[in-house]
């Protein structure tokens, strides 16, 4: 079955995508993205699109098992922020919606899974990131550190767009 039958052709679409930062107190592990074509040697949560007929939740729990070896169950998810970003009048692909979960509860132990898109892990303190991390996830991890998450950011658009 598609999920996608075509009606909505003449509108306007935005790629969903789904962020998990595992958390230890005020630390959050982190990979450098690599081999990616997309802001490789930057540090980034375990992310990835949402697919067809998947939730967010879900595609949250297979993108920490497919990147981080570990498996987190969606009641221990705990939403962060949704973030709409992208470039007004961009392509398709770069008009995003990005929402953001960290969790302090998974079972096993992190590793690089994925090593054809990233080539390095490691647990960075709130107060303490690393250099660089990508642009749109230092937004929220800031905020993060700052204890000012709002429930809905943007990021890419101009002021009062």
């Amino acid at each position: 079955m598609s999920w996608d039958d075509g009606s909505a052709g003449h509108r306007f679409r935005v790629v969903p995508a789904v962020y998990v930062y595992l958390r230890r107190g005020q630390e959050v592990l982190l990979q450098r993205r690599a081999g990616t074509g997309f802001m490789d040697g930057h540090w980034a949560a375990a992310a990835g699109h949402v697919e067809a007929g998947e939730s967010v939740a879900g595609a949250a729990v297979r993108e920490v098992r497919e990147e981080l070896g570990v498996e987190v169950r969606p009641g221990d998810l705990r939403p962060v922020t949704t973030m709409h970003r992208g470039q007004p009048g961009g392509p398709a692909l770069e008009q995003r919606v990005d929402f953001f979960y960290e969790a302090v509860r998974w079972a096993g132990e992190p590793s690089l899974r994925e090593v054809g898109k990233a080539d390095g892990l490691g647990w960075f303190g709130l107060d303490a990131l690393p250099d660089p991390v990508v642009p749109h996830e230092l937004v929220v991890l800031r905020a993060l550190r700052a204890g000012t998450v709002s429930p809905i950011l943007t990021h890419g658009f101009p002021p009062g767009r």
